[in-house]
């Protein structure tokens, strides 16, 4: 059985840009009942007793474990968002992330202009990430449950572009939320540990040691 994982701080400690009462909701409610309908769900399925990330990849695709899939996807969303941010995080990126992201995106100016505009072009609810693929660094968006990790790519961090996540805070100004994120919010010490994580395995899977591509700056949807 899966529980709700432990937020990396209190419930009021992204104030004033998150409030309480969205995170009482947000994490109380949504993300707990995504635990608990995934918890339902498994009850009796071969993928009952393997780790959420296993349950994610082994349901992707399979129409009879949609239910499986959507409520293990967001669950695992989540944790990731949380993780995502800390209180008096934001500001341009930093660390090896930060020459990786002026030589694939551009600087932090222009960090900051694709991410909004993947946020704002991204119709309805899901997700807005900033990923590593084959040691390029890119943005992209999933729509509703979907993930990086299904398609190939290492998540670095990412934005939750569902209603619930900043409605009460911003009503329908989701911009505005988008804009919280990267001043205030995003933590760009836990994207750095993700792009260690991601380039170790690129490297223990046969990639080049600082091989990078020369594309430009493409907005994926998936």
């Amino acid at each position: 059985m899966f529980t709700l994982p432990k937020l990396p701080y209190s419930k009021t400690a992204l104030e004033p840009y998150i409030s309480a009462q969205t995170m009482k909701l947000h994490y109380g409610k949504h993300h707990q009942g995504y635990i608990d309908k995934l918890n339902s769900a498994l009850v009796g399925d071969a993928l009952e007793g393997l780790s959420l990330e296993e349950v994610v990849e082994q349901s992707h695709g399979f129409t009879m474990r949609q239910t499986i899939f959507n409520n293990a996807a967001q669950a695992w969303n989540h944790d990731f968002f949380w993780k995502s941010m800390m209180p008096d995080g934001g500001g341009p990126p930093s660390g090896d992330l930060k020459v990786m992201i002026e030589h694939d995106i551009g600087d932090g100016k222009a960090f900051t202009k694709a991410f909004h505009k993947a946020a704002d072009a991204h119709f309805g609810s899901g997700w807005v990430w900033l990923v590593m693929t084959e040691g390029v660094i890119a943005i992209v968006t999933t729509h509703d449950a979907d993930l990086p990790i299904v398609h190939g790519r290492s998540p670095l961090i990412c934005c939750d572009l569902w209603e619930h996540a900043y409605y009460l805070d911003y009503h329908n100004k989701r911009a505005d939320f988008v804009d919280v994120f990267l001043d205030k919010l995003i933590n760009w010490d836990f994207a750095n540990a993700n792009l260690a994580t991601a380039a170790s395995q690129m490297n223990e899977g046969g990639g080049e040691e600082g091989e990078q591509n020369t594309a430009s700056f493409v907005v994926l949807d998936t």
